[in-house]
């Protein structure tokens, strides 16, 4: 029987319809997809298109800074002492450059780079676009530009910019007072207005330069420059300059500084001078000093470990942060206060033997003369030093008196010092103790605190001001190193005007005479601890020596400078001003470890003072 294979029969009417249907479909499909993109186009075209045409220009158009020249600092005489000098960096641009190790090792044999430039070279490449400039080496001399300029053919990449960079002229001469500048560090950076300081990479560091930024700064300036796709500037539209800087005069005088530095020879210290009669800071001497053009465009490694580890601490301020006891130095000041608080009468007389003891304590509390003084008034006590005298009048006065007293001149307060980075010093009291030690006050304690030792302490600054305000008869002045601002580009100068700060009561004007009269003759009498100073001096000053003990000597010890080490000897001080009868200028020194204040601190006030009031003994070095 033969089998016939089944044959399928097409649908051609139902294949027909299922394309059609798809047909239609796909159709609407596209035709709802080419109105979206319609609708978009019109979106874009139409109702956005002033957002784009922004977002392009934005694209093409970008806003550069432009950094603003900073200010200069003249001293009072107008002699400059922080200036804005033509320096020449070299820059690496590293898509010219096709091997930079290569490179950089060309430049190494040419000039000297040392490893911690190349360390910061490298940190700012990974942050820059490879056709911008990178700088390895700042402040070229004039050698090493020509010795990169004449193999500057086999350098491809590397350029020698032209730029204003910071420079001291007068070198370490006032750096605590005039400061630094330096690289903006990431801290700054996140309190900085970035829009002010886009196009600046230095910022004050200390001194001056640090106080009065806001001033030296200056405001940006920008320009509109057409850029490409990268990046590249193609040509500058539109340039809005900078504003520079205000340039500041200080009351500093470049001279008076140069003479005080210099008399402290090797010692480490500190000395102030003050114009009484409006604040005016005529000196700020902290030594050793520094040379401040090292840290402008970032001072390498090991000379700022050997700054800053040194015994010497070139780096502290300590006119305005080194706190020392006083010593002897106060005892005008606690005499004054006997007087005015009733306490004492001028020619009231005790026996000094040598040594005070309180009742019921066997303990000696010695005089700086093992023989003592014997009988002693306030006069004899103040020109001879006397510390017996201080110790029953502190007794007398007790603590809290002393306290009260002596914070009115500004003691253990800060000063208000136109500077950032002062200390306030301490003047103790009853309650002070037992806030922070949380224990009584002890009558030994009044006792050391009335010959300007035990807690009691003092920045020369504070010391100097006080000075100033005892030969002002009371009236206290704000010190102010800044003494005036000038817009850019006008001779017109803004005067900054004395801050009085307060007054100290006044009981009896003939107490405060008296006390001045006092201290004359600690330098002009025949027995005054600093009389050695008076030789051939054409004007008087008003002053007291002073000694602070460095470290406590024992009850059955003798202490002998010479048996001891330099740095526990005993600091010298003295302060003073002058013309006694009509005070220009009051000063307060400090030489650490030096000794007698009557033998080495004053001798240096002399100088200062010569200077200032008879215009003598110009040192050579300051006449820039």
């Amino acid at each position: 029987m033969q089998r016939f294979s089944s044959l399928t029969i097409k649908d051609h009417i139902r294949e027909s319809e299922i394309i059609n249907k798809r047909i239609l479909t796909s159709a609407i499909v596209a035709g709802i997809l080419l109105l979206i993109l319609l609708a978009r186009l019109f979106q874009l075209q139409i109702i956005d298109v002033q957002h784009y045409s922004s977002l392009s220009e934005n694209n093409r158009v970008s806003l550069l800074p432009i950094a603003p020249t900073r200010g200069l600092i003249y001293d009072r005489q107008g002699r400059l002492l922080a200036q804005n000098l033509p320096s020449y960096t070299l820059e690496l641009i590293p898509e010219h450059i096709k091997n930079l190790k290569a490179t950089l090792t060309t430049l190494r044999g040419l000039i000297r780079i040392s490893d911690d430039e190349v360390k910061s070279f490298r940190k700012q490449l990974r942050r820059k676009r490879r056709f911008e400039g990178v700088p390895l080496r700042f402040r070229l001399s004039d050698a090493e530009v020509a010795r990169v300029a004449v193999n500057q053919h086999r350098l491809p990449g590397v350029e020698i910019v032209a730029q204003l960079t910071r420079h001291y002229p007068m070198g370490s001469l006032a750096s605590h007072a005039i400061g630094y500048v330096s690289r903006i560090n990431e801290e700054e950076l996140r309190h900085l207005d970035a829009s002010e300081y886009s196009a600046t990479t230095y910022i004050g560091k200390v001194g001056v330069e640090k106080s009065y930024e806001h001033l030296l700064h200056g405001e940006v300036g920008f320009q509109r420059v057409e850029t490409n796709a990268q990046g590249r500037i193609l040509r500058v539209l539109e340039r809005t300059l900078p504003t520079p800087g205000k340039n500041l005069y200080l009351n500093i005088d470049a001279r008076l500084q140069a003479i005080a530095e210099k008399g402290f020879k090797d010692n480490n210290g500190a000395l102030v001078a003050i114009d009484p009669n409006n604040g005016d800071v005529l000196a700020l001497v902290s030594m050793p000093t520094f040379d401040p053009n090292l840290f402008v465009n970032g001072i390498d490694s090991k000379t700022y470990k050997a700054l800053s580890q040194s015994t010497r601490r070139p780096l502290f301020n300590r006119a305005l942060r080194g706190q020392y006891p006083p010593g002897s130095t106060l005892k005008p000041f606690i005499g004054l206060a006997g007087l005015e608080l009733d306490a004492i009468k001028p020619n009231e007389t005790i026996n000094c033997p040598g040594y005070y003891m309180l009742k019921n304590d066997d303990r000696h509390y010695r005089d700086w003369k093992k023989q003592g003084h014997g009988i002693t008034n306030l006069r004899k006590a103040i020109v001879e030093s006397c510390d017996v005298y201080f110790y029953n009048l502190a007794l007398t006065l007790q603590i809290d008196r002393l306290h009260e007293y002596l914070t009115s001149f500004g003691l253990g307060r800060l000063t208000g010092i136109d500077i950032r980075g002062e200390l306030p010093g301490l003047m103790p009291s009853r309650a002070w103790k037992r806030r922070v030690y949380h224990q009584p006050w002890f009558p030994g304690e009044t006792l050391i605190t009335g010959i300007g030792q035990g807690f009691t302490l003092a920045t020369p600054l504070q010391l100097a001001s006080i000075t100033a305000t005892l030969s002002d008869l009371g009236q206290r002045y704000q010190p102010q190193v800044v003494h005036a601002i000038q817009e850019p580009g006008t001779e017109s100068l803004s005067i900054q005007t004395a801050i009085p700060s307060g007054n100290v009561p006044i009981a009896k004007i003939e107490h405060w005479h008296n006390i001045i009269d006092i201290m004359q003759d600690v330098v002009h009498s025949v027995h005054g601890t600093a009389r050695g100073i008076s030789h051939h001096l054409s004007y008087r000053i008003a002053g007291k020596t002073g000694t602070a003990q460095v470290f406590g000597v024992k009850q059955d010890e003798e202490y002998v400078a010479e048996d001891i080490a330099k740095k526990l000897r005993d600091h010298a001080l003295f302060i003073g001003f002058a013309p006694a009868d009509k005070p220009r200028i009051a000063v307060a020194a400090i030489v650490e470890n030096g000794g007698g204040g009557g033998s080495v601190a004053a001798p240096i006030v002399r100088k200062v003072m010569d200077y200032y009031l008879l215009k003598s003994d110009v040192p050579p070095d300051a006449n820039k």
